[in-house]
């Protein structure tokens, strides 16, 4: 096979119904116009494009977009009512462009798009890549979840693997801070390269394809850009309230009686709680993919998770897409050709494992049936933790480039085993659980992967200050790819394979600090080897103290946090959000790898640095730096102290506080401390006002589990506060449910130094309201 690139010229070209076709001296281009501000991009050396339906992109596209061609000369440029794109006709670049013609990105004119013939793993296929011209003062961030990556956070100047093996992800979606965003949409392992041609460049290069084929969104902000990749992709269905409680978890739980008893430890001492998990080998030792619980140690499963339901906690496990062989599940997926030759090599019992076909439609129905007829529907499971998805056949790369999926050869579906298995068990429960929202825990994301209510986590993460310090950036840069909900094992899973001395001052500073990040994470779990409970002995009563403080607080910022994840769904909103998103304009964030914001009031600075423990001790070190992005001013959330953006300071980072500030014109809802999500209705709520600027806050509530909300079944109301008038406006009620309150009582405290601040409740109310329903105003002067 020859060696292709692409400056190809154009020769001509038409107007179709959904974009335009061109034809060009080496192969064939086809800019397809979405929507105004969507714009699909394939070309291929090859006769003809690959009929291919996306296995990402979920939009069909029914209603056609209003645009216009017309011949520019040297350029074919196609308008929309937000852009322009410009088709270079000596090389086939193509530039975006405002309306108003700015320039937004651009293609690179000497080397754009390409087409490489290659041989990888015996398989001959093509190196797809893209080029795009970078200014310096542009910022990159998406590109997933890569749990062992350095500290860096902007893409602008580095590069990225992307091809999802154990610890490595892959989520082929960059934003950009010059308001665009891209997704490849091939499923090849892949590479970015941030750096091109000293640093003017970057690149995206797809191993295998037969087509160069990529999506760009114009934003210009980073809600937008994801907007437009949710409407491309599909969205993320809301969680049940308890998701955003406590996750307790430990590598493993034994026994029914054990999983009783943390349940008991949780309950008696007051401590909240929503979860417990029921990790991995409670087959043992029947074959994985046998879907038994050990009926020795487990005997009567169902009593168990039971019991769990009557003292409110709900049940998460672990179910793996391997099978063993000799199990009835693997001989019904062998009997239909639903099995791959991809293995796992099981340490626990030295056989390889075989995984099942993702991408087979009939092996997924399967799979989800053996599994809901064994485990889920049978006993009552709340949720699925879908483990070792990657696949992860070890090094062995090349085996999985030669599989061959129902779909085709695995070097061409290398990154989608995920997306395809969560789709199989979402749809699975959606059908046949249908009053009960699913959550499901996944080890690999793939873009798409958020429409199949998953939750990225960051793998087997070692107890290290090291490794807690790369998943802050990693977290930020997973929900910056269009994945809203991620979280981490709180604590770290192992170190050197084992449990660490947990009773140890560095191990319960590392966890405390952990656990305070976790509590401001979409999802928030506790999770690894030994015991680390919030009522385990390995805790002194001042570590202990610090931990229920955050554990309350997240309890205490329900109604905050469960509005934002009706605003994920509906709007396709993003919780855990990089700083650009907020501050795009302000350069001095693109390269902060560990602040964030949380929802749009918390700006969240987790101490990763080992402050009061081992060597550092005697340091003295009692602060950690933070920037306070250019904007109206800033409350420590602790003290009330006010401070104006722009600036750099030392902030306070004693072993009981994470560094929290909350921008002026925030609106925060506060509710009471409870020892599970639903235990107390949110009638009496405090509302935090921070002055300083105007600013609005979406209400929302439902039934908190089923998808009635899906029917409109829900309702929504307005908090804005003006800040000149010093004026709180609350709207109507839009909607209803069944069971909604008929009033909330609203305490308002406008936070002012002490007044209204750290996270117990105000003792000082400074007007209260009874809301009913309809429109008022409060006068607070």
């Amino acid at each position: 096979m020859a060696s292709t690139h692409a400056n190809a010229a154009v020769q001509s070209f038409s107007k179709e119904a959904d974009g335009v076709n061109f034809k060009l001296d080496k192969g064939a281009l086809k800019i397809k116009v979405c929507s105004a501000d969507i714009i699909e991009v394939k070309y291929t050396r090859l006769n003809s494009f690959l009929n291919k339906e996306s296995l990402v992109v979920t939009n069909k596209w029914a209603q056609p977009t209003v645009f216009t061609v017309a011949d520019a000369g040297n350029s074919v440029v196609i308008t929309t009512s937000k852009l322009k794109v410009v088709v270079d006709k000596a090389t086939n670049a193509i530039s975006y462009l405002t309306k108003a013609g700015q320039v937004i990105t651009a293609e690179d004119k000497t080397d754009n798009k390409t087409m490489q013939a290659v041989t990888i793993a015996g398989i001959n296929t093509y190196n797809c890549s893209t080029q795009f011209v970078s200014p310096a003062d542009e910022g990159l961030f998406g590109l997933g979840c890569h749990p062992l990556d350095s500290l860096s956070i902007n893409y602008k100047g580095r590069n990225q693997e992307m091809l999802i093996k154990y610890m490595t992800g892959a989520i082929p979606v960059l934003l950009s801070t010059k308001g665009f965003g891209l997704m490849w949409d091939n499923y090849a392992a892949s590479n970015f390269y941030g750096a091109e041609a000293g640093n003017t460049k970057f690149k995206y290069v797809s191993e295998s394809g037969k087509q160069v084929d990529y999506y760009f969104f114009y934003g210009p902000s980073f809600d937008h850009i994801i907007d437009l990749y949710r409407i491309t992709t599909g969205k993320a269905p809301m969680f049940p309230k308890w998701a955003f409680g406590l996750f307790q978890s430990q590598d493993r739980y034994m026994s029914q009686d054990e999983i009783i008893s943390v349940k008991n430890n949780y309950r008696n001492n007051h401590i909240p709680v929503d979860v417990i998990v029921q990790d991995w080998f409670y087959w043992d030792p029947f074959p994985i993919g046998s879907h038994i619980m050990n009926p020795t140690r487990y005997p009567n499963p169902k009593a168990m998770v039971d019991e769990l339901h009557q003292s409110h906690v709900h049940a998460m496990i672990s179910i793996w897409p391997v099978l063993g062989k000799g199990t009835p599940n693997y001989a019904a997926l062998e009997k239909i050709g639903g099995l791959t030759d991809i293995t796992w090599l099981n340490f626990m019992t030295h056989t390889y494992d075989n995984y099942y076909d993702s991408h087979n439609p009939a092996a997924r129905k399967l799979y989800w049936q053996e599994a809901r007829d064994s485990l889920i529907k049978r006993y009552g499971w709340d949720a699925w933790w879908v483990d070792q998805c990657e696949p992860d056949n070890t090094d062995l790369l090349d085996a999985r480039r030669q599989s061959n999926f129902y779909t085709g050869k695995g070097i061409d579906y290398f990154n989608t085993y995920s997306l395809e298995h969560s789709t199989g068990i979402y749809e699975g429960w959606r059908k046949d659980i249908p009053g009960k929202r699913a959550f499901f825990l996944i080890r690999q994301s793939f873009a798409g992967e958020q429409r199949n209510a998953a939750t990225l986590w960051s793998s087997d993460i070692t107890c290290t200050f090291a490794s807690y310090k790369r998943q802050v950036p990693q977290g930020i840069n997973a929900c910056a790819s269009g994945i809203p909900y991620w979280t981490s094992d709180i604590g770290g899973y192992h170190l050197h394979w084992e449990s660490p001395d947990w009773s140890k001052p560095e191990y319960r500073e590392l966890f405390t600090r952990w656990f305070q990040f976790g509590s401001f994470c979409p999802v928030f779990r506790i999770h690894g080897k030994g015991e680390r409970a919030i009522f385990s002995k390995n805790w002194d009563e001042k570590t202990r103290n610090i931990l229920l403080k955050y554990d309350k607080l997240r309890y205490r910022l329900l109604p905050y946090i469960y509005s934002l994840s009706a605003k994920v769904t509906q709007d396709n909103y993003t919780i855990m959000r990089s700083l650009a998103f907020d501050f795009r304009t302000d350069t001095n964030v693109y390269s902060i790898p560990d602040q964030y914001m949380f929802g749009p009031a918390f700006m969240v600075n987790p101490v990763t640095e080992q402050l009061y423990s081992g060597s550092n001790a005697s340091a003295g070190k009692t602060t950690r730096s933070v920037y306070l992005p250019v904007t109206a001013k800033w409350y420590d959330f602790y003290t009330g102290q006010v401070y104006n953006g722009g600036q750099t300071i030392a902030a306070p980072a004693p072993i009981e506080t994470l560094p929290l500030y909350v921008k002026a014109g925030s609106i925060i809802p506060m509710g009471p401390v409870m020892e599970y999500a639903t235990e107390k209705p949110a009638d009496k709520i405090e509302l935090r006002i921070y002055r300083g600027a105007n600013g609005s806050f979406d209400y929302y509530e439902d039934e908190n589990d089923n998808y009635n909300y899906e029917h409109g079944k829900y309702a929504t109301f307005k908090l804005n506060w003006n800040d000149k008038q010093q004026q709180l406006t609350i709207s109507a009620t839009k909607g209803s449910f069944p069971g909604m309150l008929k009033q909330h009582i609203f305490n308002i405290v406008v936070v002012k130094g002490a007044h209204g601040s750290d996270a117990a409740v105000a003792n000082k109310i400074d007007k209260t309201v009874i809301y009913a329903g309809k429109s008022m105003v409060v006068k607070l002067l």
